[in-house]
């Protein structure tokens, strides 16, 4: 589909808009997509042609396409196809790449493991994790946090998902971390088969480690019933007594694993860098921790609001997943311009929580303006959508709340850090978005 085919409402792609062959705007977005967005949105407006890997998707811009989409009123949106192509042989059948029947089926059977008991359960075996990881931590004026960050949620994630792996050595997990990045990558890969030496080659590999890995506890889950979520997915039914299969359960572990471990891993490191310059607001989240225990319950660290204000603010200004991908299965309509059926379309969800006309002064960290006083995100329904919106909104919202605090919690009360008020993190958006020179801290112990 070229650009003037879509709709004669979207101008044509300019020339120099089209970016490299085969790549499109690739590199465009890789560099900055917020940039991008700005870029697409004073060009074409909210919906725009965006030649990506091949082919020209649709970019739905602004809080009221980005509604449309989400909402999925006319069930003309499907996450599978499109994310199937990104990703799909390495994370296939996970929630995410579910559609319509199918979708609320599974997604009715996994709330099951999310209810607020499920929740307040889940966080007691968090603190021992967390406080092992955080010890071992080297102070010093260059601690890269963001690696440290990473194996640490891995290690979260096999204590709160699995119930700890106890026989599975530092290599083993090392093996798991690797394998993870190695799928989540592939989503720009250029040469999209099993090829070696390439991100396809490479995500391969590291699916087969993944389904290794959760395979090999599985019966013994099954057997036994134990409150980690591997346990729980295998337990789990609901009143018409719907079940997960083996093959259900492992595919869904693998992509919350991959979901809790990745996005939570840079809204903490996003933290630590805002917090860190600005260290007004790392004493106010101080003194809330300090004034609990070591190892807070659920409802403890929703008490926390100065650190609820802060993770708002840091997954405004960098969204863990800033575009999603949908594809249409039949004709619909986005703010007036028709979209025709079998469109790859690319939700840029970034732009809204960037735009002057929504928040004021944008760039600037302002935690306050989801105080209750001003409530910014309130501005529009969509202004503000880290976890996205409809039926597909994450399912582990509420989890990953939890987890950052109870990280951002532990840290405050041992340590303090500071970063450069110039620094700016180098972020690799070929993927989800990370520091690539793994966002320097000066790290000291109180």
């Amino acid at each position: 589909m070229t650009a003037g085919q879509m709709t004669r409402e979207v101008p044509a792609v300019q020339r120099g808009d089209r970016g490299l062959p085969l790549l499109g705007r690739v590199t465009a977005y890789a560099k900055d997509p917020a940039a991008l967005m700005q870029h697409q949105w004073d060009t074409y407006g909210p919906v725009s042609p965006f030649p990506f890997l091949g082919q020209t998707f649709v970019m739905l811009l602004g809080p009221d396409a980005c509604e449309e989409a989400l909402r999925n009123a006319d069930k003309a949106f499907a996450n599978g196809p499109a994310w199937g192509r990104l990703v799909g042989p390495f994370f296939g059948r996970g929630l995410m790449l579910l559609d319509f029947e199918e979708h609320h089926t599974h997604r009715r059977i996994m709330q099951e493991a999310f209810t607020r008991d499920r929740l307040a359960s889940y966080v007691a075996p968090m603190h021992p994790a967390i406080a092992r990881g955080i010890e071992a931590w080297e102070v010093g004026t260059d601690f890269r946090c963001y690696p440290a960050l990473k194996q640490l949620t891995l290690d979260i994630a096999a204590d709160t998902f699995m119930g700890g792996a106890s026989d599975t050595s530092p290599d083993e997990m090392d093996r798991v971390n690797r394998a993870f990045i190695d799928c989540v990558q592939a989503a720009s890969g250029v040469v999209r088969a099993r090829v070696p030496f390439t991100r396809w080659g490479r995500a391969y590999r590291g699916r087969a480690v993944l389904e290794d890995f959760l395979r090999h506890y599985l019966p013994a889950k099954r057997t036994e019933r134990t409150a980690d979520l591997l346990s729980v997915l295998c337990h789990i039914e609901t009143d018409d007594g719907e079940r997960f299969s083996d093959d259900d359960v492992v595919n869904h572990m693998i992509f919350l694993m991959m979901a809790a471990h990745d996005t939570s891993t840079i809204t903490t490191s996003t933290m630590l860098q805002y917090l860190g310059q600005h260290p007004e607001w790392q004493q106010r989240c101080r003194a809330e921790s300090l004034a609990l225990g070591d190892e807070p319950t659920l409802a403890e660290l929703e008490q926390l609001t100065a650190l609820d204000l802060v993770m708002k603010e840091c997954l405004r200004l960098r969204a863990p997943v800033p575009m999603l991908a949908r594809s249409t299965v039949k004709d619909t309509v986005v703010q007036g311009v028709r979209i025709p059926a079998g469109t790859q379309v690319a939700v840029g969800l970034q732009l809204s929580h960037l735009m002057a006309d929504l928040w004021s002064d944008p760039t600037r960290f302002d935690p306050d303006r989801f105080g209750p006083e001003r409530r910014e995100d309130k501005s529009h329904r969509y202004a503000w959508s880290p976890f996205a919106g409809g039926v597909h909104k994450c399912i582990g919202l509420h989890f990953a709340g939890a987890e950052v605090k109870a990280i951002l919690h532990r840290l405050l009360r041992t340590h303090r850090w500071s970063v450069d008020p110039d620094y700016v993190a180098p972020l690799d958006n070929h993927s989800l978005p990370f520091p690539k020179d793994g966002q320097p801290i000066n790290l000291v112990r109180l």
